[in-house]
C-alpha cells in the first residue's frame, strides 16, 4: 500500500501535521468507516467518513462520524440549497479520482464545497480517509477543516 495519495500530498503542502495509520479494508461490510474504527481500536465518532452528495444538483462533499447519518435536510440548509441527496458511486468516484471506500475530503481531482459535522471538531485528533482503501489520516479536526476548505454545520441526524 503506498502512503503517499493525493490527499497526503495536499496535507503535506498546506503544512498539516498527521500521521498515517492502516487496517485491512474489507469490502464486504456495510460502513466502512466503522470498520476502520474497531480496525484501529478508535471510538467511531472520531473516524470521519467522507460522503459525496448534490445539493440542488451540485456536488458536494460532505464529513461526518461514522457513526451518524447525514440529514439531508440540514444538508441542503448548510449550503444555502433546498434539497440534497447521496451522489452515485460512479459520480462520486469520477469527481474525486478515489474509489469508494477510499475517498478523502483533501486532494479529491476536482475541488467542491466542503461541510463537516460541527461535533467533530470537539475531538484533539479525528481520523480521515487517506484517499486509499485502508488508510487513514489522523489529524487534528479543526486543521482538517481548514485544509478541506469545509464549513463546519450540524449535519447529523
Amino acid at each position: 500500500m503506498s502512503k503517499t495519495t493525493p490527499a497526503t500530498l495536499a496535507l503535506r503542502k498546506v503544512g498539516c501535521a498527521f500521521k498515517l495509520h492502516t487496517y485491512v479494508y474489507d469490502s464486504s461490510v456495510e460502513s466502512t468507516g466503522l470498520q476502520a474504527a474497531e480496525a484501529l481500536g478508535v471510538d467511531p465518532s472520531r473516524v470521519l467518513k467522507t460522503l459525496m452528495a448534490e445539493v440542488d444538483g451540485k456536488p458536494v462533499c460532505v464529513v461526518v462520524p461514522a457513526d451518524c447519518e447525514v440529514s439531508m435536510k440540514k444538508l441542503a440548509a448548510a449550503f444555502d440549497g433546498k434539497a440534497a441527496n447521496m451522489m452515485r458511486p460512479a459520480d462520486a468516484e469520477r469527481l474525486t479520482g478515489y474509489h469508494v471506500g477510499g475517498i478523502s475530503p483533501f486532494g479529491q481531482k476536482k475541488r467542491v464545497p466542503v461541510a463537516i459535522e460541527l461535533t467533530a471538531l470537539s475531538h484533539l485528533t479525528v481520523f480521515v480517509n487517506g484517499g486509499q482503501r485502508g488508510l487513514q489520516i489522523e489529524i487534528d479536526p479543526n486543521d482538517a477543516a481548514i485544509a478541506a476548505g469545509a464549513v463546519a454545520h450540524a449535519l447529523a441526524v
